[in-house]
């Protein structure tokens, strides 16, 4: 049974850092492309970040570009977001999911977790 548990959400003020990690287990791990997404209350689920199975490749969204970086440690098992400089818009639930594919922006990823909440303060 596949699991994604991210943890690392909380709430902090704009300008503030944050990191998020992300645990998985039941699959082999550096198969994977892992990414990262968020949803905000009333908006779809939107691309943040993604890494290719070996951690040599990343991509973006505009938003978030230069601000966040997404890595990952496949002795661990884990993918990390870490946020710098965070703005008020920045604030949702935070998914990360796992795909067999290549890592890509649309949200049709195998495996999702539960999501952490980030809520940001002007």
């Amino acid at each position: 049974q596949v699991q994604l548990v991210e943890s690392g959400g909380g709430l902090v003020q704009a300008g503030d850092s944050l990191s998020l990690s992300c645990a998985a287990s039941g699959l082999t791990f550096n198969n994977y492309a892992m990414g990262w997404f968020r949803q905000a209350p009333g908006k779809e689920r939107e691309f943040v970040a993604a890494i290719n199975w070996s951690g040599s490749t990343t991509y973006y969204a505009d938003s978030v570009k230069g601000r966040f970086t997404i890595s990952r440690d496949n002795a661990k098992n884990t993918v990390s977001l870490q946020m710098n400089s965070l703005k008020p818009e920045d604030t949702a639930i935070y998914y990360c999911a796992a795909d067999l594919g290549r890592p890509r922006a649309t949200p049709n990823y195998d495996y999702w977790g539960q999501g952490t909440q980030v809520t940001v303060s002007s």
